[in-house]
C-alpha cells in the first residue's frame, strides 16, 4: 500500500507545465508592479502591463470553491500558503489512473508524503494550479471550435466558446499625460460571422486629451468549469490600437443624424461623436475569425499573429487559384439583418486580372433574377444611457470569402455607408436614384451597386463585385498571376 500510495502522489511531482506564467492582475485595478508580490516572479517577469475589469462591471458570478474562498482572504496581504494551494491542485487536477500490474509494485519506490510533496519554492503550487488550469481552459475551447458550419467556414459554436471562456473586450484610452482609461463592454451582439461590442459612458474623458485607443480582450486566469471567480486574476490581450489624435483626419466620417457623426476606423471600430463635441460612444465589430485566438492569446502590448494558412500547391491545374470560391455576406445593424446570403462557384478568368486584382462577379445586372432587396429600413442603430437614434444608410457588412478548399481566404466585418451615385439607373425596371457602397483593405475590394424602388420602398442590389489582390491569391495558392 505505500508503493501504491506514493506512486500516486509522486504523480503529482511529474508532467507540470513549465512555460513562463501570465500575466495577471487583481481586479481591484493595481498595476503589474502592486501585484508582484501575489504573483511568482517567473510568471511576472515576462510581461509589465497588466488589467482587471471593474467589479461593478461582473455579474451573477458566485465563488463556488471552498478553497479559492478562503484563498482569496488571505490574498489581500500575503502569498497564499503552499499547503492551500497543494490542495487546490490535487482536488482539481487529480493523478490519472493507471492499471495496477505487478511489475509496477515490484518497482523500488519512495513513497513521497504530502508534507514532501509541498516542500517547494515560495509559489510553486500556486504557479502550477494556474498553468494547468489555463491549459485546461485552452483545451476545452478548442474542442468547442472543432465543429466548423458549412455556409461560412467558421466555428459553429463560437458563443459557447465566448461564454466558456469567460471572454470580454473592454477599451484602454490613454491621455496624453500617459494616464489609462479604461472602459468595459456596455452591450455585445452576437451575430452568425461576427460580434458587435459598444461601450458608452457618461464620463468620457476630454477627446482633445487624448492620445491613442486600444481594443484588448479579457479572460480570468482562473475557471472553475466556465464560473469566474469574482475577486481573481485577469488577463489582457490587444487586439487593435489607433491614433485618436486629429481624429477628423485620421478616420472617415460615413454618416450622422441630429446627435451625432460616425467616424470609421480600419479594422472596424466605429467613434460616435457628439455634434457638440465629445465622445457619445464607441463601437467595433470584430469578424469571427480566429476571434478567440486574437482576444486571448496575445499580450497587454503585442497582437497575437494571424496565423497564415495556405492551400496546397497545384502545378497540374492551370487556372488554379482562380476558381472555387465561395462568398457569404451579411448586412446588418443591432440584430436587424438587411441581407443574408452564400454565393458558391465565384471564378475568374485570365482576362479580368487588371490592375493587380482578380474579379469575381457576385451578382450582374443582367441577371435579374440575382437581384436581392435590403429587408427593412437600412440604418445603424446606437444608443446610450439616455439617447437612442439611427443613421440612415449605414450598416455592417460581414464578407467572408472562402477558397475551393473551404478555408477562410478573406474575412472582414467593417461599418458602411451608401453614397448616392451621380449616375441614374440603366435597368428600364428600376427606376429610382441609385446607391454605391465600397470597402477597400490590403486584401481585396467590394462593389455593391443599390437602386432604391419607389414602389415598394426597399432597396435592391443589382451589382457586387469582388476584387481579390493578386498578392495575396499569389501567396495563397503558390501562384505567379
Amino acid at each position: 500500500m505505500a508503493t501504491g500510495r506514493g506512486w500516486i502522489l509522486r504523480q503529482h511531482s511529474l508532467g507540470f507545465l513549465r512555460s513562463p506564467g501570465p500575466v495577471v492582475t487583481h481586479p481591484s485595478g493595481k498595476n503589474a508592479d502592486a501585484m508582484s508580490s501575489s504573483v511568482p516572479g517567473s510568471a511576472s517577469a515576462k510581461q509589465s502591463t497588466t488589467l482587471a475589469l471593474p467589479l461593478s462591471k461582473v455579474k451573477g458570478m458566485q465563488i463556488r470553491s471552498r478553497h479559492w474562498k478562503s484563498a482569496v482572504k488571505s490574498n489581500s496581504s500575503v502569498n497564499f500558503d503552499s499547503s492551500l494551494w497543494f490542495k487546490m491542485y490535487t482536488s482539481t487536477f487529480p493523478p490519472k489512473r493507471k492499471k495496477w500490474t505487478a511489475k509496477s509494485v515490484e518497482e523500488p519506490t519512495t513513497p513521497l508524503s504530502p508534507p514532501e510533496s509541498q516542500e517547494r519554492e515560495s509559489g510553486y503550487w500556486k504557479k502550477e494550479y494556474i498553468l494547468k488550469n489555463i491549459a485546461a481552459i485552452r483545451s476545452d475551447i478548442i474542442q468547442l471550435l472543432k465543429p466548423i458550419n458549412t455556409y461560412t467556414g467558421l466555428p459553429l459554436k463560437m458563443d459557447k466558446a465566448i461564454k466558456f471562456s469567460g471572454l470580454r473586450w473592454v477599451i484602454i484610452l490613454k491621455d496624453k499625460n500617459g494616464k489609462e482609461h479604461i472602459t468595459d463592454q456596455s452591450d455585445i451582439s452576437l451575430n452568425e460571422t461576427s460580434i458587435t461590442i459598444s461601450w458608452y459612458s457618461v464620463k468620457w474623458p476630454c477627446l482633445e486629451m487624448l492620445s491613442t485607443l486600444q481594443l484588448c480582450g479579457v479572460t480570468p486566469v482562473l475557471l472553475n468549469k466556465g464560473k469566474v471567480y469574482k475577486n481573481g486574476p485577469w488577463r489582457r490581450s490587444l487586439i487593435s490600437e489607433y491614433d485618436l489624435a486629429n481624429l477628423s483626419e485620421k478616420a472617415n466620417m460615413i454618416g450622422c443624424d441630429p446627435f451625432v457623426q460616425l467616424y470609421r476606423f480600419d479594422q472596424g471600430l466605429l467613434v460616435g461623436l457628439w455634434k457638440k463635441n465629445g465622445i457619445a460612444f464607441i463601437m467595433a465589430s470584430l469578424h469571427h475569425h480566429q476571434l478567440i485566438e486574437r482576444s486571448t492569446l496575445g499580450t497587454a502590448t503585442v497582437k497575437h499573429p494571424e496565423a497564415q494558412d495556405k492551400a496546397i500547391l497545384d502545378d497540374v491545374d492551370p487556372e488554379y487559384g482562380m476558381h472555387g470560391y465561395q462568398l457569404h455576406i451579411d448586412l446588418y445593424s443591432s440584430g436587424n439583418t438587411y441581407m443574408c446570403s452564400t454565393f458558391r462557384s465565384l471564378f475568374c478568368t485570365k482576362d479580368y486580372i487588371r490592375n493587380g486584382y482578380l474579379r469575381l462577379s457576385v451578382i450582374s445586372y443582367k441577371n435579374n433574377a440575382q437581384h436581392l432587396p435590403l429587408v427593412g429600413n437600412v440604418g445603424l442603430s446606437w444608443r446610450v444611457d439616455a439617447f437612442e437614434g439611427n443613421v440612415k444608410n449605414c450598416f455592417i457588412m460581414d464578407v467572408t470569402v472562402l477558397d475551393y478548399s473551404q478555408k477562410p481566404f478573406w474575412c472582414v466585418s467593417a461599418p458602411v455607408y451608401m453614397i448616392l451615385s451621380a449616375k441614374p439607373s440603366v435597368l428600364y425596371q428600376y427606376l429610382g436614384p441609385s446607391y454605391v457602397v465600397k470597402y477597400v483593405d490590403s486584401t481585396g475590394k467590394v462593389h455593391m451597386e443599390l437602386v432604391w424602388m419607389e414602389e415598394t420602398n426597399e432597396y435592391y442590389v443589382v451589382n457586387l463585385v469582388l476584387y481579390l489582390s493578386t498578392r495575396k491569391v499569389n501567396s495563397w495558392f503558390g501562384t505567379n498571376y
